[in-house]
């Protein structure tokens, strides 16, 4: 198995990137709108937020999920019982965000979310025929005036080599959503889970942009376009000083959207996050 490089500017893209998905789970976009001074901007002062910012009045509640987790509540891969070592910020655009924070992750939001609703109209064009029918409305639908797309900013603190036994920066997971949008982190660590059980590396080089299917869409497509297992490993031991930051985008449909006989986008999002340890 191999993931596809795609050129968003070539004439062939929205096909490759589809059948990219449809093989593999992920795609990789190159030239792409996302701007990485942006991206290098936000990542620089959120890294400076964890490291050094007030976090007070801003730790999530069990009622509403924007805000700050720290590492004492964050997820718990789901089969794992140990919590992934990372700590990270829920941002909506109606949600809190630290006030010096908001512009720049206002711009990125907008401009991210655009971005994974055309890649999604892709998906939805190459669907085929016999699968598409599956769809209780035209993907590109699922999407419109959703609140629940999530803009997640995450830290994975440096290492010491005394964390619990068994912890992971993200242990093995797919993600809830449609599609998740991810700019190629500030230092490897993704992998992916192949289908012959082996892990691969994804392609990290920056001003890379990283997309793979989640779970919904999985359950959507009657797992047309699978929704591929990744995760985050601990870097070696010469480099457990570094911190890794990393961006991803949430795709996330209205919680009324029927995404199977069996769930609804808000039913599934509700057993996910109990799953996760989020939600009681």
């Amino acid at each position: 198995m191999a993931i596809s490089v795609i050129d968003y500017r070539s004439p062939t893209a929205a096909a490759d990137f589809a059948a990219s998905l449809h093989e593999t789970g992920f795609g990789v976009l190159i030239n792409h709108p996302i701007p990485e001074p942006l991206v290098r901007s936000i990542f620089e002062r959120w890294l400076d937020f964890f490291q050094n910012g007030n976090k007070e009045g801003l730790g999530f509640s069990s009622e509403r999920f924007d805000g700050y987790f720290s590492t004492a509540v964050s997820e718990t891969a789901k089969g794992e019982t140990v919590k992934d070592f990372k700590e990270f910020y829920h941002v909506y655009p109606w949600g809190r965000v630290p006030e010096h924070l908001r512009a720049e992750a206002m711009d990125y939001y907008a401009q991210a979310s655009a971005l994974a609703a055309e890649l999604l109209s892709w998906v939805e064009l190459y669907t085929p025929p016999d699968i598409s029918p599956f769809y209780s409305q035209p993907l590109s639908s699922m999407i419109e005036g959703s609140q629940q797309t999530l803009l997640r900013v995450l830290h994975y603190p440096p290492l010491t080599g005394d964390e619990p036994e068994g912890s992971v920066r993200a242990a093995a997971h797919g993600d809830i959503n449609l599609l998740t949008v991810l700019p190629a982190a500030n230092a490897p660590g993704l992998q992916v889970l192949a289908k012959d059980g082996t892990w691969m590396d994804v392609p990290c080089d920056f001003g890379m942009l990283i997309i793979n299917i989640g779970d919904m869409l999985q359950e959507a497509s009657r797992g047309y376009y699978p929704s591929t297992i990744h995760r985050v490993v601990n870097p070696t031991e010469s480099k457990f000083n570094v911190s890794r930051v990393s961006l991803p985008l949430f795709l996330h449909p209205k919680g009324d959207v029927v995404l199977s006989e069996r769930y609804t986008a808000k039913s599934y999002l509700a057993e996910r996050l109990q799953e996760l340890g989020m939600k009681k």
